[in-house]
């Protein structure tokens, strides 16, 4: 009984074992499959190597060239690296010949090349094909190479001063723009595009041009420029006469420094010469009418001063007295006064104004200067230049503006006497020509009368 369990029991533990057992073989499979196959790959690379022998020995003798080149530049280099070794050798002995006598010179000589090369880099003979002279200052030893370069750039910059040239370069504008442009470089005097003045940019290779070219300056560059003349504006003092003529104001920019008081000046100016010129023309258009009503005093029209004078004066009953009937023409004369002389005391008053304005700003633009004297003192002429600018220019404004007005004025007045004496003219021949009939008529009754009474 007791083999009988303790063979179960085996049974059992033997059936309890088996599929951990079977998953522990799994993986060793696995591996081992694994390691034939790489196995099999290795020996099946080793057969390819095995067979391309050729190609492992043609590879091996490329290695062996590239290895003996690789040989033979290393022995140039290390012959170069030698043959500098004796030539600094050779130039150190050379120079301890020399002596510190030749050193020193040879050390003014470099440093005075440095100060040429940075004084010729602003010419203006260095700008196109000519070159710079090269810096000695950085060369370790002076060698006559560098000598005789020096001297053949300096040479070719003197030859350049006598040299009109004409190439293209980038020339930036006043507005920022770099565009490729035709260049006149006049030796080392100026350099200039059809229409302007150029200066050296901040970059020496670029070109810009000046803020502004005198008008005349720039009509002689374009003439030369263009070819149809061979005179040209230099300036001898290298540009300062020509900048000093380009900060010269335009007649706008003078405008504008009289400020807020010139431009009330010249609005008040030209709202008086408008409504003179206005009232002329009115005047001119009552001189034709007034005219054509001469020609013709029988049929009176109400477009002139004089048929509304001579009609209303008809519509008069010719039965009032002589003095009624001249304060009737006298009032009829007067109404029409006002049209006449519309718009003169206006302009009278703006002529009259103006310079007043003037002193007005010249006295505002005086305060401008002593609050800049104030605050920054005397020692730049330039802070005070706005408030003198503005003095000068409002004053300036005023007596302009008064004076067209003063003559505007005066011909409006002149006028206007004229139409008014023609009327008046006519109207006193009117009334005496009215008062000669009645007076006749007078008589002739009074004739008339005696006669009767004679008679009777």
């Amino acid at each position: 009984m007791k083999l009988s369990r303790v063979i179960q029991s085996l049974v059992l533990i033997s059936l309890l074992l088996a599929p951990s057992v079977q998953a522990q073989q799994e993986p060793l499979q696995t591996l081992r499959a694994e390691r034939e196959a790489a196995e099999a790959r290795d020996q099946a690379r080793l057969s390819e190597l095995l067979e391309d022998q050729a190609g492992l020995e043609a590879a091996l003798e490329e290695a062996r060239s590239a290895h003996a080149a690789a040989q033979q530049q290393r022995e140039a280099l290390e012959a170069r690296q030698q043959a500098q070794r004796e030539h600094r050798a050779e130039l150190d002995a050379r120079q301890q010949e020399q002596g510190d006598d030749l050193a020193a010179v040879l050390a003014t000589l470099a440093r005075h090349s440095g100060e040429v090369r940075d004084a010729l880099g602003q010419s203006w003979a260095a700008v196109g094909d000519a070159a710079l002279p090269p810096r000695l200052d950085d060369v370790e030893v002076l060698q006559r190479e560098h000598l005789e370069t020096l001297a053949d750039s300096v040479m070719a910059l003197t030859a350049e001063t006598g040299r009109v040239l004409r190439f293209e370069a980038p020339v930036a504008g006043t507005d920022g723009d770099v565009s490729v442009r035709e260049v006149v470089r006049l030796g080392d005097f100026a350099a200039f595009t059809e229409e302007a003045l150029l200066r050296r940019g901040a970059d020496d290779s670029t070109l810009a041009v000046i803020e502004r070219t005198p008008p005349e300056v720039a009509n002689t560059l374009a003439a030369f420029h263009a070819g149809d003349a061979r005179t040209l504006a230099l300036d001898p003092t290298r540009g300062q006469v020509l900048s000093a003529l380009a900060q010269q104001p335009s007649l706008m920019e003078r405008f504008h420094q009289g400020g807020a008081v010139g431009y009330v000046v010249v609005a008040l100016g030209a709202f008086g010469l408008l409504v003179a010129l206005l009232q002329y023309g009115y005047l001119l258009q009552v001189s034709l009418a007034v005219r054509r009503q001469l020609r013709d005093l029988s049929q009176l029209h109400d477009h002139n001063p004089l048929g509304r004078v001579l009609r209303r004066f008809r519509a008069i009953h010719g039965e009032q007295v002589p003095e009624a009937l001249e304060a009737r023409l006298d009032e009829a004369v007067l109404a029409e006064m006002p049209r006449l002389e519309r718009g003169q005391p206006l302009v009278k008053l703006l002529a009259a104004v103006a310079p007043l304005l003037g002193l007005l700003g010249t006295v505002t633009g005086m305060i401008v200067t002593f609050q800049a004297i104030t605050v920054f003192g005397t020692g730049d002429p330039q802070l005070m230049a706005g408030g003198i600018s503005q003095a000068l220019v409002t004053t300036v404004l005023g007596l302009i503006t008064a004076v067209p007005l003063l003559f505007a004025h005066t011909a409006l007045a002149s006028r206007s006497r004229h139409l008014a004496g023609v009327v008046e003219g006519q109207a006193s021949a009117a009334l005496a020509e009215h008062l000669e009939q009645r007076s006749a008529t007078s008589r002739s009754f009074s004739g008339s009368d005696v006669r009767d009474s004679a008679m009777a």
